[in-house]
């Protein structure tokens, strides 16, 4: 792969498209909740219109205040299989790398917790969709692999994130062997939140989400930034970190002052979101 310093200087990204432009990624919103179903039969293969589609709607999604999760799932049989290797040339690598840092940028960047729902494979790219996602539900259908190795690269993203949620000798294993590991396996390692019979997929997604965007939004973003933004610093900095969201950010909202109220009052708080 050329070396991205080299990239051409008139490459440049296409204008941001709106979800109704959208063609291979699905999105509504309906009581706090979006969700984004990527819909590219019948393998979901990552293309440059998919990816630029799922950091437009991340970045669309993060500028709405009445969003306070993202469900990320899929209309196919197929959670992701992957980069598609066919729009994988060398004509058009700087572009496709440029794609798929924005969509996992966008993951890793958005204030609002991203929930990812697995009910099938997710391979190469799509385990890195998954692993990005701040909480993963996931059905026995689903397996998860890096398999990179066995053509010749290795995966840029899996490679860094993995480390901080298996540790660097699973990790290692993961992406120097290639080999899937299933759903009961990803949920010992960590990389899935919760494992449940596919019956019962679309309940415990309801559940779940109808509890998260319960709470006020602007909370929910700050307990976000302070667990991920600490990530890499020393016990002491994190704490740091931590702490001056709480006091200096937190204390400002009106939701905040409300939760202690409605705690003294004994009864449920009435969020603003703000």
């Amino acid at each position: 792969m050329p070396n991205l310093v080299d990239a051409p200087d008139f490459l440049t990204r296409p204008e941001r498209r709106r979800p109704e432009q959208f063609q291979f990624v699905k999105l509504r919103v309906d009581s706090g909740v979006a969700r984004m179903t990527l819909d590219r039969p019948e393998h979901n293969l990552l293309n440059e219109t998919m990816l630029r589609e799922i950091a437009d709607g991340i970045d669309w999604l993060g500028g709405k205040d009445e969003v306070k999760l993202v469900v990320l799932g899929s209309a196919c049989k197929v959670f992701c299989g992957g980069i598609d290797i066919g729009e994988y040339t060398s004509q058009r690598v700087f572009q496709m790398v440029d794609a798929f840092h924005a969509a996992f940028a966008a993951m890793l960047e958005v204030a609002k917790p991203v929930l990812c729902v697995v009910n099938g494979p997710a391979i190469g790219g799509g385990a890195e969709l998954a692993a990005f996602g701040d909480l993963v539900i996931a059905t026995p259908k689903a397996r998860f692999a890096q398999p990179e190795i066995t053509i010749g690269m290795f995966p840029p993203l899996a490679s860094t994130i993995l480390p901080f949620l298996v540790g660097p000798k699973i990790a290692l294993e993961l992406v120097l062997t290639g080999e899937p590991i299933s759903a009961e396996r990803a949920l010992e390692l960590g990389i899935i939140n919760r494992l449940v019979p596919e019956a019962k997929l679309e309940a415990t997604v309801n559940e779940l989400s109808a509890r998260i965007s319960g709470h006020s939004g602007p909370v929910l973003t700050m307990a976000k930034k302070a667990i991920l933004g600490g990530m890499g610093m020393s016990l002491r900095d994190g704490l740091k970190h931590s702490m001056n969201i709480f006091l200096n950010e937190l204390y400002r909202l009106e939701d905040s002052q409300e939760g202690l109220r409605a705690l003294v009052e004994k009864r449920k708080p009435q969020w603003k979101n703000r």
